[in-house]
C-alpha cells in the first residue's frame, strides 16, 4: 500500500473542508456531505499526485487509483460520526424513531458492507464518474424538494407507523449499498426509504434517518478501513470543522430563505459535478472495456 503524506497547510485545509460542509448542511438541511469527496480530492489536494512518483507512470497510476478510494473511505467515516452527534440532537428534540431507525439500518448494514467491498474493487476513476452522476441526481432532488416550512407541517400527520418489514429491509438494503458503494451518508435516499417503508412522518423521517447515516458511514469506513484507504485524521478534522459550520449554518439559515439558498446550492453541485465527471470521464471506459 502506498503511504499518503499529507502537509500541515492540508490538514488545516481538511478542517476548512468540514466547515464547508458542515455549513451547507446547517444551512439548508441536507447535502453538504455530497461535497466532502470532491472538496478532500480538489481543495484539500489528496488527488495530486506527489512528485516523486511523478516520473514512474505505474506507481503514479498507483497513486491515484488508492486516492479515489481514499477520499470515498475517510469521508465515510467523517460523514458517519457526524450523523451520529446530530442524530443525538434530534433524539432529544424527539425526532428519531428508535424501533423504526434500527429495523431499517440491520439490513442497511448488510448492504453497505457488500457496497463497501463492490467499491474496492472498482476503479477509482469509474468510481468518482458515477460519484458525479450520483451528485447531478442529487442535485435534481434538492431543486424538486419542498420547502423546509412545507416540511415542518408535515410532522402533525402519520400517526402511527406501521412497519412493513417486506419494504423495509429490501430499501435498507439496496440503500445501503448505494451508501457504502459511494462511501456518503445517503441521507437524500435515505429520507424517502423511511417514508415508503416505515410510513413515519417527514420530520421523525430526517431525525430517523441520522441512525442509518451514521451506521452505514461507520460500517463503509471500517470496510475501507481493511484496505488501508480511511485517514482517521482527516476524518477528525472534518467533524471539527463541520461541526463548527453546522452551527454558523443554522445560525444563519433562520434569517434567509431556504427554497433560494438550496437551488443557489443545487447548481453548484451540478458543476462541481460536471468538473468531476469531465476529470474521469475515462473511467466510463475502463467499465465499458
Amino acid at each position: 500500500m502506498i503511504e499518503i503524506l499529507l502537509s500541515p497547510l492540508e490538514y488545516i485545509l481538511a478542517i476548512v473542508a468540514g466547515i464547508i460542509v458542515g455549513f451547507s448542511l446547517g444551512l439548508i438541511g441536507g447535502g453538504g456531505s455530497i461535497l466532502a469527496v470532491p472538496l478532500l480530492l480538489y481543495f484539500v489536494g489528496l488527488a495530486s499526485v506527489p512528485p516523486q512518483y511523478s516520473s514512474t507512470p505505474a506507481l503514479a497510476s498507483q497513486y491515484i487509483d488508492v486516492v479515489d478510494h481514499m477520499a470515498l473511505g475517510t469521508t465515510a467515516l467523517a460523514v458517519g460520526l457526524n450523523a451520529y452527534i446530530n442524530s443525538y440532537i434530534h433524539f432529544r428534540r424527539g425526532n428519531v424513531k428508535i424501533l423504526e431507525g434500527v429495523i431499517f439500518t440491520i439490513p442497511g448494514v448488510v448492504g453497505a458492507s457488500l457496497g463497501s467491498y463492490v467499491s474496492h474493487i472498482t476503479p477509482g476513476k469509474s468510481l468518482l464518474f458515477f460519484f458525479g452522476i450520483l451528485m447531478i441526481g442529487v442535485a435534481f432532488l434538492m431543486l424538486r424538494q419542498k420547502s423546509a416550512d412545507k416540511l415542518k407541517q408535515d410532522q402533525n400527520g402519520g400517526g402511527l407507523a406501521r412497519l412493513s418489514l417486506a419494504k423495509v429491509i429490501p430499501t435498507g438494503l439496496v440503500v445501503g449499498f448505494a451508501s457504502g458503494f459511494f462511501g456518503i451518508g445517503g441521507g437524500f435516499l435515505i429520507v424517502p426509504g423511511l417514508l415508503f417503508s416505515t410510513g413515519i412522518c417527514m420530520i421523525k423521517a430526517v431525525g430517523t434517518s441520522l441512525i442509518a447515516v451514521g451506521t452505514f458511514g461507520i460500517t463503509s469506513a471500517a470496510v475501507y478501513s481493511i484496505y488501508g484507504y480511511v485517514l482517521p485524521i482527516i476524518s477528525v478534522l472534518y467533524l471539527v470543522g463541520g461541526i463548527a459550520g453546522g452551527y454558523a449554518g443554522a445560525s444563519i439559515a433562520t434569517k434567509l430563505p431556504r427554497g433560494t439558498l438550496r437551488k443557489i446550492f443545487a447548481f453548484i453541485i451540478i458543476i462541481v459535478a460536471l468538473y468531476i465527471i469531465a476529470l474521469n470521464y475515462r473511467g466510463l471506459l475502463l467499465i465499458i472495456h
